[in-house]
């Protein structure tokens, strides 16, 4: 969800700090011939993407106010248009603009394979700050390699943007993890589900009874639910029919992406996570904390984030939970009798896009 499209075209004519120059408007796409006179001023544009409340790059935050303050701008409830491109001497360049429908459809239309000159009116520019808020792997043909703009001599010159670190775990990872999971959501059920029947076929040959969803008798799988919640003792039954939300401490092993909490204190953070979530429903967390987008006719996907954890689902089905204190892992959490009123209930108060 709002995640950057790595393709693009067009000219932003922009009066650039420190460049000394007036802006010139070009209409030519990237790569082409431009007037000499205004090569510095017009960006190269190479991507872009939405900072609304129910759209923005998870990498900026867990909410929309984080992901503006990243940019340093106010949390308009509009949201703004993020351009990201190159001067003619390769610098790079953020361009702000406050008309989000034009942005939406230029990545619309990469989405779809088709070519679209994305150039704002000089008027729908906000703001123009140098450096890049997201990591690109692409560069402007015929022109330096992207760098750092040289700033030194305005002392007002705002501070550069710079991609949040990616390096070791932590809450930008576990965003950029659950962003792809709802980006790729058929993939990541399909595969999760693969790793149910095969579990099933082990356990059998095992000797051991299946007793629900992804669990097996015999010690490979125990059901974790929420605390108080589910039959005598605190436990919930794997196959859904307790009282809790279904969150299954492990994954058979020849699942691959997903593993196992693996432990009553890991999955005790799932069951937090949950109830912070459920708090919600009573407290409103700010704006894009919970995000829907269109899943299907009856259906939503949700992108749910709170402190130290990040939650993806689908009204109509399950839902994958990761957290910052368990590096690279994705926990599913089944289909019980309360996560259905709950999905609906964060549903009820998202941002939708």
């Amino acid at each position: 969800m709002g995640e950057p499209e790595d393709a693009g075209a067009g000219t932003v004519a922009t009066d650039l700090p420190g460049t000394g120059q007036e802006p010139v408007r070009t209409d030519e796409p990237a790569g082409e011939d431009r007037p000499a006179g205004g090569e510095e001023d017009a960006l190269l544009v190479l991507t872009a993407a939405l900072l609304t409340p129910a759209q923005f790059p998870g990498a900026l935050g867990d909410d929309f106010p984080e992901a503006c303050g990243r940019l340093r701008l106010p949390p308009l409830p509009h949201g703004y248009g993020l351009i990201l491109g190159q001067d003619g001497a390769g610098a790079r360049w953020t361009v702000v603009v406050d008309d989000v429908s034009l942005v939406a459809v230029a990545i619309a239309s990469w989405d779809c394979g088709m070519e679209y000159e994305l150039t704002p009116a000089p008027r729908a520019i906000v703001a123009t700050l140098p450096g890049w808020p997201l990591a690109l792997a692409v560069a402007a043909p015929g022109v330096p390699a992207p760098h750092d703009p040289d700033l030194s001599g305005d002392p007002e010159a705002p501070e550069i943007l710079r991609p949040p670190s990616v390096s070791g775990w932590g809450p930008t990872q576990r965003r950029l993890g659950a962003d792809e999971i709802s980006r790729q959501w058929s993939t990541w059920r399909a595969e999760f589900t693969e790793g149910e029947e095969s579990g099933a076929e082990e356990g059998a040959a095992e000797g051991g009874e299946r007793t629900g969803k992804g669990t097996t008798a015999g010690g490979r799988t125990e059901p974790v639910a929420e605390e108080g919640a589910g039959t005598e003792g605190g436990e919930r039954a794997a196959d859904g029919d307790g009282d809790g939300d279904g969150v299954t401490s492990a994954i058979p092993e020849n699942a691959g992406a997903f593993v196992a909490p693996g432990s009553e204190p890991t999955a005790a953070s799932v069951r937090a996570a949950l109830a912070e979530a459920r708090a919600y429903l009573d407290a409103p967390p700010p704006p894009g904390r919970i995000r829907s987008a269109f899943a299907s006719e009856e259906a939503r996907l949700l992108r749910v984030d709170g402190p130290g954890w990040s939650l993806v689902a689908r009204t109509d089905d399950m839902a994958f939970v990761l957290l910052d204190a368990v590096p690279g892992e994705v926990m599913p959490v089944e289909r019980g009798p309360r996560l259905p009123a709950l999905l609906a209930g964060l549903d009820a108060l998202a941002a939708r896009s």
